[in-house]
């Protein structure tokens, strides 16, 4: 993993911007390519120190472990359990932490680091957010198989094959298709690990569904407002993105959709059982603008919460 001076402390801070620096910080010689660079965890200088620094690389990381020093990645402000076998995905301008696990082990694993720069001008570069992993957080590394880690490592290798020669028109294509391919069988595992790790994951429905049901009643919503996806998220120990992604892989709807049709019933009920006016009853939902809830109510039910409330009665 990534090391520097044992005199550095915990308050230090180290951006790096380039891939030329992150192997500086690495005490590694200068990369072969401006871009893009594979690092083997057994490479870096053994008398640095990474342990209590926080980095802020402007990179895109993928990160194998096996036999690392290191086994708790703080991650932003939450923390992957770095097991053996397992990976982790990091996008640019996010603060990195290491904290050193009771081991002796031999460093082995990998690093892939790219800069945005190079996929910007390809149809990764346009669409490497589809690839929510990058945002995944605590608890929610990909666990791969001995034969899954075979597939990735082949092709982590073949980009570092293509690094190594000599550059002509095809590389920087092959490259990138490679990160491509990466990135898809990456989806692949998480899709498999998403229906087997089912201790973790089971009926995660029904756990967001009492979560909404809490959060109304002990009227959340009168201070806070309609819970946000983010707040569902870090409410639940997820990122945003996992749990959208858990969500709709067991009932094909987002995070966002589970809230909406959550409160068009509480509202339908409502409608029906009172005679408060729709505005009353956005407000008592959580809604700052009456406006907002007429127009997710009607994109719900194609009717406007009157003509709900006159049709059905």
């Amino acid at each position: 993993m990534l090391f520097y001076t044992k005199t550095h402390t915990l308050k230090d801070f180290i951006k790096i911007e380039t891939i030329s620096e992150f192997h500086q910080v690495l005490g590694l010689e200068k990369p072969k390519h401006p871009l893009i660079s594979v690092l083997r965890l057994g490479d870096a200088r053994k008398n640095l120190e990474v342990e209590n620094l926080k980095y802020l690389p402007s990179l895109y990381k993928i990160s194998l472990k096996d036999n690392c020093p290191y086994s708790i990645v703080n991650y932003g402000r939450n923390s992957y359990d770095f097991q053996e076998g397992t990976m982790i995905f990091t996008a640019p301008n996010q603060v990195m932490e290491y904290k050193k696990a009771e081991t002796t082990k031999t460093d082995k694993g990998w690093i892939l680091a790219f800069h945005p720069d190079l996929i910007r001008k390809s149809p990764l570069g346009q669409n490497i957010e589809d690839y929510s992993f990058f945002s995944y957080a605590s608890n929610e590394a990909l666990h791969l198989s001995e034969e899954e880690r075979k597939t990735v490592t082949d092709i982590v290798e073949k980009i570092e094959k293509e690094i190594s020669n000599n550059m002509d028109t095809h590389s920087q294509t092959l490259i990138i298709s490679n990160v491509e391919l990466l990135l898809n069988y990456c989806v692949r595992f998480y899709d498999r690990q998403f229906y087997t790790r089912t201790n973790l994951n089971q009926d995660i429905a029904s756990q967001f569904e009492q979560f909404l049901k809490d959060y109304y009643n002990q009227d959340k919503q009168l201070e806070l407002g309609i819970p946000t996806v983010q707040y569902c998220g870090e409410s639940m120990n997820m990122s945003p993105k996992y749990l959208s992604d858990l969500l709709r892989k067991e009932t094909g709807k987002s995070t966002q959709d589970h809230i909406h049709q959550y409160i068009i019933e509480k509202a339908k009920n409502r409608l029906l059982n009172s005679n408060e006016s729709a505005s009353q009853i956005a407000y008592a939902l959580g809604f700052e603008y009456p406006q907002y809830f007429s127009k997710i109510f009607k994109k719900k039910t194609t009717m406007s919460p009157n003509e709900f409330r006159k049709n059905l009665n």
